[in-house]
């Protein structure tokens, strides 16, 4: 079985979410009860946080993950489809692909996400934070895949970012880049199999790619 795994936010659904305005009322939500964080020059990060709380300040855990909800929710409200999303889906499956979604989104939100704009059909697994036991760059969302599909022939993840780089890496499976920024690839020495500008000439690569496999 020949499988593609989709990231949901900016790659196949935009949206206004601000990761960086979620860690930041994150810290400060957990400096108010726990006392200061160690200083560093560069931010912390959502996942980072979310660990910090499960490890240090379990209490905490659910007002931070409110956070985050909430962020999300309003993000959610103002998403757009993101050009060739559609037909990514249905020409990974026309090219013989299985396809997944693979995201650090809650399973309520991206269930709107998903539904508002019809993608839910085209997909045959939807795997959200709500299934893993941590959030990408952990692997831990491939193995929930993995479980569902068994052992993939021909496995591949498409994604914006670095994180689903790290995390595709890690789980072992090659990485198609979209629209991802080269300085983030190369700082995090992230590589792709292919970089992609069209979501829409993905079923393209694909079958190239199942025609030499």
């Amino acid at each position: 079985m020949r499988l593609c795994v989709f990231d949901l936010d900016h790659t196949l659904v935009n949206s206004p979410l601000d990761l960086a305005a979620m860690a930041l009322e994150m810290r400060a939500l957990i400096e108010r009860h726990c006392g200061p964080l160690p200083a560093r020059p560069d931010r912390y990060r959502v996942g980072e946080l979310i660990r910090h709380c499960a490890r240090e300040a379990p209490a905490m855990s659910a007002a931070v993950w409110a956070i985050a909800l909430e962020h999300e929710r309003r993000a959610v409200e103002r998403a757009w489809l993101e050009p060739g999303a559609r037909e990514a889906l249905t020409g990974a499956r026309d090219a013989g692909f299985a396809t997944a979604l693979w995201t650090n989104n809650a399973r309520e939100v991206t269930a709107i996400a998903l539904g508002r704009f019809g993608l839910d059909a085209h997909l045959d697994l939807v795997v959200t934070r709500d299934e893993m036991r941590d959030l990408k760059p952990d692997p831990d969302g491939f193995r929930v895949i993995a479980e569902h599909f068994g052992r993939a022939r021909d496995a591949v993840v498409v994604g914006d970012s670095w994180v689903d780089g790290l995390a595709a890496a890690e789980a072992g499976v090659p990485f198609v880049a979209y629209r991802a920024r080269a300085e983030d690839l190369d700082r995090w020495k992230v590589t792709p199999v292919a970089r992609l500008s069209d979501l829409a000439a993905l079923p393209a690569w694909l079958r190239e790619r199942a025609a030499r496999t």
